[in-house]
């Protein structure tokens, strides 16, 4: 395909590579079939949503409202629901007919719980699906299949503060301490003295069991007893902005008031939850945001969210609403004093893309997201004209009690990417393993290992 050369040349490659990229993960539907979505014969709702309340709060109604929009439907509207944390989104066609989509907020577990009974089609939760309730919703196809699992947005967990708390940064292994309530104390932290108050979402929030498969259980630590939960977010961010002494955990949108910290894993170096960190899901408490959509499901609604959430428009609705969308940027890297000569020298030179290829659990083949990002990558390289000779690729990887082999690894996972790229035509300037060097997780247990076996995309 011939790069664009004119604004709407553009716009009609850029939705050709998005249909291309999507059609065989949206059942081939091209984007006009949509205006013949059908609308409920009972007034009733034409998709229900359940699931996490990061995604339901405000995101999941934003694109459901997007989408009603590109439908062409008029008076679009988000009505709160007689339940909190419950919300319904409505339009009306042309010929008068209305059209309501239903989402209710109440953590990532009630999505996959409401697939199984039949009260939601669609389930929405911000962290990936777990192999018991992938068993448990066998009947309705794989759930983890790259058909089913959407990557709709990134997130990074915040650890908040009160505005006035002077400690900057905390490793991962503190968090745990102190959310365990084993640190009770601020000045055992070297800040000043106060009883520490532990806020938490509650055990039905994808929020809450990202930090504790990322904090607590990746450091032996159960949450304390102690601590005070919560549904929603917004409600817990204003909480800890409003206590002195308060600490607690959120979504990247719901910092709001408080004042959030750098994060250290392992041997990474701190790291805020800038857009860029998050982006490229090398801060410590990156995250993923999901629509689960059946493969059996039959209903036209759940497809056409799904797709118009990772097209352009859909995009930019993710990052209207404070989350990190999965558009392809150019950055440049600071040269740090700790980087291996060879990756100064990038630094110094070109600049790194905001994705990472990551990989399946156990595996040399890359993770549903990689896939896509396949897709991204390669428009942003023809948009910039980059795919002849401008391309390095570098891979990472945990440690290993042999560094050659840890080395070895690493290059093998960037030419696993290589050989992706190589049949839609880039060719590449280097390929670089540097082995274990600059982790951005801890190495002694798998979530952080996997976040370690990581390819970059440099470009000259």
């Amino acid at each position: 395909m011939s790069r664009p050369r004119s604004i709407s040349d553009r716009e009609t490659w850029i939705r050709t590579v998005s249909f291309l990229l999507l059609g065989s993960i949206c059942y081939a539907l091209p984007w006009s079939v949509f205006a013949a979505l059908p609308t409920a014969a009972d007034n009733g709702s034409v998709l229900r949503i359940q699931g996490s309340n990061t995604i339901g709060a405000k995101l999941g109604p934003a694109l459901v409202k997007g989408l009603l929009e590109e439908q062409g439907l008029s008076a679009v509207h988000i009505e709160t629901g007689a339940v909190e944390n419950e919300q319904r989104v409505l339009g009306n066609t042309a010929d008068g007919r209305s059209v309501s989509i239903a989402i209710a907020a109440h953590g990532s577990g009630t999505g996959f719980t409401s697939l199984a009974d039949g009260s939601a089609e669609l389930a929405a939760a911000s962290r990936p699906i777990k192999d018991s309730e992938a068993a448990s919703l066998q009947a309705l196809g794989d759930l983890k299949s790259a058909a089913a699992e959407q990557i709709i947005a990134l997130d990074g967990l915040a650890i908040i503060l009160h505005p006035g708390n002077p400690i900057s940064a905390l490793n991962t292994l503190q968090l745990a301490q102190i959310f365990a309530g084993e640190i009770t104390d601020w000045a055992q932290l070297a800040a000043p003295a106060g009883a520490i108050h532990v806020y938490a979402r509650d055990d039905k929030s994808g929020t809450y069991d990202t930090f504790k498969e990322l904090v607590l259980s990746a450091n032996g630590k159960t949450l304390s007893a102690t601590a005070k939960r919560f549904e929603s977010s917004e409600k817990l961010s204003d909480a800890v902005s409003q206590d002195r002494n308060g600490i607690g955990f959120i979504g990247l949108p719901y910092i709001r008031q408080a004042k959030a910290v750098a994060i250290a894993a392992g041997d990474s170096q701190p790291m805020l939850p800038t857009l860029t960190l998050i982006a490229t899901e090398d801060y410590p408490l990156s995250r993923r945001l999901f629509l689960y959509n059946p493969p059996q499901s039959t209903n036209p609604w759940a497809r056409a969210l799904v797709q118009f959430a990772q097209s352009p428009r859909g995009q930019a609705i993710v990052e209207q609403n404070g989350f990190i969308a999965q558009t392809v940027q150019a950055v440049t890297i600071p040269v740090q004093a700790n980087m291996p000569a060879d990756y100064q020298d990038l630094a110094k030179h070109a600049q790194r893309l905001s994705v990472n290829f990551r990989f399946q659990e156990g595996s040399a083949t890359i993770d549903n997201k990689a896939r896509r990002d396949l897709d991204r990558v390669m428009a942003y390289l023809h948009e910039q004209d980059k795919l002849k000779g401008k391309v390095v690729l570098v891979g990472f990887g945990d440690a290993k009690a042999d560094p050659a082999r840890a080395e070895l690894l690493s290059k093998l996972r960037a030419m696993a990417v290589r050989r992706e790229l190589n049949k839609s035509g880039v060719s590449f300037r280097d390929i670089i393993g540097m082995g274990d060097e600059l982790p951005v997780a801890a190495n002694n247990a798998d979530e952080g290992r996997i976040k370690n076996r990581r390819v970059e995309v440099w470009v000259y």
